[in-house]
């Protein structure tokens, strides 16, 4: 009886923790190296973004930043935007700025699916973000891996 015991809580552990093994097993340092290089380019592209965004505003001899912020929030509101006593030419440089994030954020997106889908994959891609919320074994090979990326 004591051996059946044993052999049931074997057998309840492999089945418990086999899964995880395997699937941190699945997740190779190429794979958590391509995720790390994808990661590390959008972060990139968003810090590019921010910069340009940021120069767009404080280049503009016509409207300082704090004004712009201001505006920024009510740009959709007209009532709004009369009470400020917003300019044309006001209005018109917020509605660029927005512009440009949205077309930025469009190249962002279409980058992140890109490189989610045709070089990390879908299903490698979707397995790493899970483990690295849930196994602290692959966060702690990607946070090692993702250094050597940002070093390079």
């Amino acid at each position: 009886m004591n051996m059946q015991l044993k052999i049931v809580t074997v057998l309840a552990f492999l089945l418990l923790f086999a899964p995880m093994a395997i699937a941190q097993d699945a997740i190779t340092d190429d794979d958590l190296k391509r995720y790390a290089i994808s990661m590390d380019s959008i972060e990139n592209m968003k810090a590019g973004f921010i910069q340009r965004i940021t120069e767009m505003v404080n280049s503009n001899e016509n409207i300082s930043a704090a004004r712009y912020n201001d505006l920024s929030k009510i740009i959709s509101d007209e009532v709004k935007l009369a009470e400020a006593e917003a300019t044309p030419e006001e209005i018109e440089f917020v509605n660029l700025v927005a512009q440009k994030k949205e077309e930025e954020t469009a190249k962002i997106n279409a980058t992140f699916q890109s490189l989610a889908v045709d070089y990390i994959g879908a299903k490698t891609y979707n397995a790493i973000k899970t483990a690295l919320k849930n196994d602290e074994a692959v966060k702690q090979r990607y946070e090692v891996i993702l250094k050597e990326v940002q070093t390079d």
